[in-house]
């Protein structure tokens, strides 16, 4: 039953044991506001109100509980996509069409929509480069990458590495590389100051996640509004959320027979995997492929359009000046 869930949902075995705390502690929570209620209004089951008032809890309450549950468990964007399913059956929303059917098709919204009145003014004139900071945990092959494209660029810098792993071989890249880098630890990330000051410190204007495995806490979101993005393995909203990362997003998709994976490149809000999105590019899945082909095909997909689309965003953003 649990394969057959994971292969439904797309999710691996840690997300399907968070959903499942999310139905049991919304259910139970139901359950009990239910008995509350109905017991403060003084109702029993041979009143009309006992039952009309228990289905309202069900079909509104619950809906609304399970969305706050998901929260903290890191399933919003699951139980979100859950619940618009749940709205469209009853004629109160409407599927928008966002997907490109087309095998190996991109996905660009309005050419790189981005919301209107929401940036911040950090990025600098046309005439000073715009300074970007990338953040990574591992290797460092998408850094590299963006490193290569910028490396004589007339408007963008890579000016800082962010990493939260000492040793980590991005490190390295950064000094091989020459550019200054920043090893942060997880106190002062999270419930410190999430290093703004020392990011403006290096003047940075711009921020690409680049495998970066730390949730981005809110006080950096707030510095850098609509300033961060990041590339997910996946095509969300599919295979996205705390624990789906790497392999994991690789494994899921295997074991769930899909026919196509690819990228999902957005920017970056307080929910994992969840702001708005940017770009996609698919590849097909054929059979006898594994994970690891799989993440080989990935990484050329984000290899080919992480860095233009970096330069397509930075680039727009200068022009809305």
């Amino acid at each position: 039953m649990f394969q057959q869930l994971k292969q439904k949902w797309h999710v691996n075995n840690t997300q399907l044991f968070l959903i499942g705390c999310v139905f049991a502690i919304t259910g139970t929570t139901t359950a009990w506001l239910t008995r509350q209620v109905t017991t403060w209004l003084q109702l029993d089951t041979a009143d009309f109100w006992f039952w009309a008032l228990k289905i309202i809890i069900l079909l509104f309450g619950y809906q609304v509980l399970i969305l706050l549950f998901a929260i903290p468990f890191g399933q919003f964007n699951f139980f979100w996509k859950y619940e618009k399913k749940i709205l469209k059956r009853m004629g109160l929303v409407k599927e928008q069409g966002l997907r490109n059917k087309a095998q190996g098709a991109v996905v660009m919204p309005s050419e790189t929509k981005m919301p209107q009145n929401t940036f911040n003014n950090t990025l600098p004139n046309k005439s000073q480069p715009v300074n970007v900071a990338i953040f990574a945990s591992g290797a460092g092959s998408n850094a590299q990458q963006l490193i290569n494209f910028f490396r004589n660029h007339s408007s963008i810098k890579i000016a800082l590495i962010v990493c939260n792993k000492p040793g980590a071989g991005v490190l390295t890249i950064a000094q091989k590389e020459n550019i200054p880098a920043l090893l942060i630890e997880k106190e002062q990330f999270f419930r410190g100051n999430a290093y703004v000051e020392e990011l403006k410190q290096h003047n940075v204007d711009f921020i690409v996640l680049a495998g970066f495995l730390w949730k981005v806490p809110l006080p950096l979101i707030q510095a850098f509004s609509q300033h961060i993005i990041n590339i997910h393995p996946a095509l969300l909203p599919n295979y996205g959320g705390k624990g789906m990362y790497g392999r994991f997003v690789h494994e899921a998709v295997i074991a769930a027979n899909d026919k196509e994976s690819g990228i999902s490149i957005h920017y970056v809000d307080e929910l994992y995997d969840h702001g708005q999105l940017i770009f996609q590019a698919r590849c097909a899945i054929e059979p006898g492929d594994t994970a690891e082909i799989l993440a080989q095909k990935i990484h050329a997909l984000e290899h080919e359009h992480y860095p233009q689309i970096v330069e397509k965003v930075i680039l727009e953003l200068q022009n809305r000046r």
